[in-house]
């Protein structure tokens, strides 16, 4: 009995041992399960976290369909420009009832005032590359570094314009015209231009600032307003209305500055509230060297591109000084045609931050979609130029008060120079597209090519004749060459740098 007790006992014994093993075991493995289930939904919530932050910071320019992209970053600069162009066609009205001779002044300070333009736009341009890039890259600091360099830059280039302005305005003019009354009014009008043209200086590095996050319609609304504050003082300061002194040629440079200035303060202000990407400080303006090296690697070719134009125009300008009042229809060609150029040139101001930061992130098929709608694009504008300028060449030139002899040389001057815009739409965007992807020296060889060794050698050698019609073939001549020389370097970086974007080195 007592074996079978304890026996018994021990039986006993050993099943609570065993439950109790066993409750332990139930319990360890299913506070391991929990403990399972509760990392597994941590990390879950950790990696949507990730995915929400990560879809917080990424720029539009990165995810939106190209072409929406493309239409909602370009339009609000295409209408700012064509606002632009529309000042700058009603100035000049304004200035030709004055008379003749003040339009020819205003006229002959286009090559400086382009060559004032194409420092400010050409860094800008340089800038906005370089920051977009960096941007898609997402190295946020370094892009603080560019914005206050590039604004440094700016400050530095609008000095040296300022004595330009004050010390080579007068010979400048003399070179160009023996007319006493040119000389006077144009000397007035491009030293005011320069002397207080930091308001350029800093509306276009600002407004680049915004383009190159996607902010392209605050830069809408600055170089909108500058422009109407301009029409609305050009009247006003030239004629002396409303109480205002008459102030001829300088009322209209005195007007364009200062609409200038305020599209400047509106710009600084925007990015001060808006652009979160980029943050301003006082350190930033530091010099960098090798961050500016960068800046002008994109920006000197763009530059010297633009440069180059206002070379090709003070030449045009000696070239046509024997043929009467073929130096105003020069200077109103320019005019008209800005309102189909300055369309096209606000869809690359959309496309290139695109370009640059899809580039930076190494999204090739994006970087070929924007290249190939910003083409198409800018051919659609620029055939609907040619035609408006073949079917009323007589009445846009009467709206600069035209002499019988401006009409007489100015019609068949309009109806030659626009064949040239065939052309001139394709080779705008893909020099572009060379700026964005850091090899804009392509884009400085195609300029120089067109306008140094092709146009005006042509114009010349065709100002032989005697005859001023032959003289404006020299523009669809030079521009078929651009097309020409464009592609082949198109061809050139799709195989040496897009066909390999995005590539694991």
């Amino acid at each position: 009995m007592r074996k079978e007790e304890t026996s018994g006992k021990s039986e006993i014994m050993r099943k609570e041992e065993t439950s109790g093993k066993s409750e332990t075991m139930r319990k360890e493995e299913a506070s391991g399960k929990n403990e399972i289930m509760r990392k597994t939904e941590e990390n879950g919530r950790e990696g949507l976290m990730q995915k929400e932050k990560a879809g917080q910071s990424e720029n539009k320019m990165g995810i939106m369909p190209i072409d929406k992209l493309l239409i909602s970053m370009s339009l609000p600069m295409m209408i700012s420009m064509l606002v632009q162009a529309l000042y700058n066609i009603v100035d000049s009205i304004f200035v030709s009832q004055i008379n003749e001779y003040a339009l020819r002044a205003v006229s002959l300070a286009f090559p400086v005032q382009s060559l004032m333009i194409a420092v400010a736009v050409g860094t800008a341009v340089g800038i906005n590359a370089f920051l977009s890039r960096t941007l898609g890259e997402k190295e946020f600091e370094k892009a603080n570094i560019i914005a206050g360099n590039g604004i440094l830059i700016a400050m530095v280039s609008y000095v040296v314009f300022a004595l330009i302005g004050i010390f080579v305005s007068k010979p400048f003019f003399a070179s160009q015209t023996a007319i006493p009354e040119v000389r006077e009014y144009g000397t007035v009008y491009l030293t005011i231009c320069c002397a207080a043209s930091v308001g350029v200086f800093m509306q276009v590095t600002f407004e680049r600032l915004l383009q190159s996050t996607g902010k392209t319609m605050y830069a809408m609304i600055t170089q909108g307003v500058g422009a109407v504050i301009n029409l609305v003082l050009d009247p006003v300061l030239i004629f002396g209305l409303f109480g205002m002194p008459r102030m001829g040629v300088a009322g209209a440079a005195t007007a364009t500055v200062l609409g200038q200035i305020a599209a400047a303060g509106l710009a600084v202000g925007f990015n001060l509230k808006f652009n979160r990407e980029i943050s301003f400080s006082l350190k930033n303006l530091r010099p960098r060297g090798r961050l500016i090296a960068q800046i002008y690697k994109v920006g000197i070719p763009s530059i010297v591109m633009q440069a180059i134009g206002s070379v090709m125009t003070y030449g045009m300008n000696l070239i046509l000084e024997s043929f009467g009042a073929a130096q105003t229809v020069f200077g109103v060609y320019f005019k008209l045609q800005s309102f189909i150029f300055m369309p096209v040139f606000g869809l690359n101001n959309g496309m290139v931050p695109i370009i640059a930061y899809n580039y930076g992130a190494g999204k090739r098929e994006r970087v070929i979609r924007a290249m190939k709608s910003s083409i198409r694009y800018a051919v659609w504008i620029m055939l609907a130029g040619l035609i408006v300028m073949e079917a009323i060449p007589g009445p846009l030139i009467r709206l600069f008060n035209a002499t019988p002899e401006l009409l007489e040389i100015g019609v068949p001057a309009l109806r030659t120079i626009c064949l040239s815009f065939c052309f001139a739409g394709y080779c705008i965007v893909v020099g572009s597209v060379f700026q964005a992807l850091g090899n804009g020296v392509y884009s400085m060889i195609v300029s120089i090519a067109r306008q140094l060794c092709v146009l005006l050698p042509v114009a010349y050698l065709l100002s032989l004749s005697g005859n001023v019609n032959v003289i404006w073939w020299a523009f669809p001549i030079a521009e078929l060459v651009s097309m020409g020389m464009s592609t082949y370097f198109l061809i050139r970086i799709n195989r040496n740098v897009i066909s390999k974007i995005g590539e694991i080195s």
